[in-house]
């Protein structure tokens, strides 16, 4: 089957270009900390570096210590056994449909939704069904619509905090869609990369009303350790002898130097906490000055560090937008065709996981270009 590509990655490639000419950049295309790993995290690496060759390894301590973190935020028991250390959430995702899924098996998600989702189901010859999820279910699958299904999919990926738009599924909806799976039989795959960054209250987890899904998770987004490629996957209990027979083949396992960090990193809460203050002023900053740009029309960005922006009034091309506004002001955004292959074109996608500095400067260049896109629009 053919995979689309990932386009907000030509615009970054034309962002480093730029830069290379000489261009003051500012990267909001996509979804990473501009914070390194917590200092002690670092701090540790170097130790091990000195003096441990390290080799293909899971860290029991580590699995141990994810396991509690379940207990600690939701209260919910967690097996270490069935923690899957993994090279990030993306051979997670892998995992998660080679263990539970055949191909040709139907898997629901939500639209707009993580573009990876829909090309990987892809890959692995699974059949994507796409419900489409506006303003009315904030922009978010709901129990209803999975009812709605005829026939029930084999499957359903939830994401809360959601990428693109941050918003985040009510512990009453997770529940009501959990009994909805276990009614019809649907498997659930929930991906729970951007817990940890919520402005609206605690984020449930989908074990809670579930105990059989799988969740993915990863150290990119809380622990701000996108490049050390470290995540890990909660299987269920039926499943982790084959989530271990397919890891072991696909990725082996992943870094021993990210495993001797992530643990460390895991209780750096207090530095953490400070870039989730960060990124809540800086969300601040971008909710008050939308309007202004004319971007009255966005997702409730509950969670994760996104701003899903409606510039339908302004373009049927987000690719083409995004690219010409990264030109003409430096500041580079993810077009929404990556997320919505139907109403994406309408659509952009802001990072506010930058510094407030470059929130601040961003701003500063984005309000006369789209002042002037305004009035050409109108004219």
């Amino acid at each position: 089957m053919t995979v689309e590509p990932f386009r907000a990655i030509s615009v970054s490639r034309l962002a480093h270009q730029l830069k290379v000419e000489g261009r003051s950049i500012i990267h909001m295309e996509f979804g990473q900390p501009s914070t390194g790993a917590p200092a002690a995290a670092i701090a540790r690496a170097h130790q091990v570096l000195d003096r441990d060759a390290m080799g293909y390894w899971e860290s029991p301590d580590l699995r141990a210590r994810i396991a509690r973190l379940y207990d600690d935020r939701y209260g919910v028991a967690v097996d270490p056994e069935r923690i899957v250390l993994t090279n990030g959430a993306s051979p997670a995702l892998v995992l998660a449909l080679t263990t539970r899924f055949r191909p040709g098996d139907r898997i629901a998600l939500a639209r707009p939704g993580y573009v990876a989702y829909r090309n990987t189901l892809r890959a692995l010859h699974l059949e994507p069904v796409e419900i489409a999820c506006g303003p009315e279910t904030r922009f978010q699958l709901t129990a209803a619509q999975l009812e709605a299904l005829d026939p029930a999919p084999a499957g359903v990926i939830i994401a809360s905090p959601a990428n693109p738009t941050g918003t985040i599924i009510p512990a009453e909806e997770l529940a009501a869609i959990a009994q909805v799976c276990r009614d019809r039989g649907v498997a659930i795959v929930s991906d729970e990369i951007y817990h940890g960054l919520s402005y609206v209250g605690p984020t449930p987890s989908m074990l809670q009303f579930a105990p059989d899904a799988t969740i993915i998770n990863s150290f990119s987004k809380y622990w701000s350790m996108a490049g050390w490629r470290l995540g890990w996957l909660v299987a269920p209990q039926d499943r982790i002898a084959a989530a271990r027979a397919h890891i072991g083949n696909l990725f082996l396992t992943p870094p021993s130097l990210s495993q001797h960090a992530g643990l460390v990193a895991m209780d750096a809460t207090e530095e953490l906490e400070g870039h989730v203050r960060t990124y809540a002023r800086n969300r601040e900053l971008m909710l008050q000055a939308l309007p202004a740009l004319g971007l009255r029309k966005i997702a409730p960005p509950d969670g994760a560090f996104y701003i899903w922006a409606d510039i339908g009034h302004l373009t049927e091309d987000s690719l083409a937008f995004c690219e010409q506004l990264l030109r003409d002001t430096g500041v580079a955004t993810a077009p929404g065709v990556d997320f919505d292959p139907v109403e994406g074109r309408h659509f952009i996608r802001f990072s506010f996981a930058v510094s407030t500095a470059e929130i601040e400067e961003a701003l500063a260049r984005l309000t006369p270009w789209f002042a002037l896109r305004t009035q050409e629009a109108m004219a």
